[in-house]
């Protein structure tokens, strides 16, 4: 596993979804569909969209989670559930307290509306220099990485650009397919 490098498992950023930071929502989400028209139907989708800046750096990413919280902004002031589980606070208190911060009352009436009005520089994530890895990193390194950090992908660097990105769902079937191939 140590000769397979990052570059050689990495999708190109010609290859991914990318928007401007001043595109809205719904920019994003036709720019998402078509890149995954446009990629190899057999490997597994594309499930984020890099945002790059006025200078075409990549300057964040937008997951399907940003996607759909950005339909409702009181979700910040949610806290996180999975936090709040870890103090026993069960299902029930949880539908309580959507009902009684009016989460997601008018989703889909509203969603052309927001779709529009929101901008992804609002709304992305701006990823940690945990999150970058250099294409000359093996495989090796790029695991220890995501397992580390949890994190769905990292942003594959040459140099100081970012040139693509490596998933864990890749590094994931690289590794299912090398224990597939073993002579057990």
């Amino acid at each position: 596993m140590e000769s397979i490098a990052v570059k050689d498992m990495m999708i190109p950023l010609e290859d991914y979804a990318t928007v401007s930071e001043d595109a809205t929502l719904a920019e994003a989400v036709l720019a998402l569909e078509g890149a995954q028209k446009s990629f190899d139907q057999n490997r597994y989708r594309h499930r984020a969209i890099l945002v790059y800046d006025r200078n075409k750096k990549i300057v964040g990413k937008l997951s399907q989670l940003d996607v759909l919280k950005a339909l409702e902004p009181k979700y910040t002031g949610a806290g996180n559930f999975e936090e709040l589980d870890q103090f026993g606070i069960n299902a029930d208190y949880i539908r309580g307290l959507i009902d009684e911060l009016g989460l997601l009352k008018n989703p889909v009436q509203d969603i052309c509306r927001k779709a529009a009005d929101v901008r992804v520089k609002n709304i992305m994530y701006t990823p940690t220099k945990g999150e970058i890895v250099p294409e000359t990193a093996t495989l090796n390194e790029a695991i220890i990485q995501l397992i580390m950090g949890q994190h769905q992908s990292l942003l594959v660097t040459r140099g100081k650009d970012i040139v693509g990105i490596l998933r864990l769902t890749d590094v994931f079937k690289k590794v299912t397919d090398m224990i597939k191939a073993c002579k057990i």
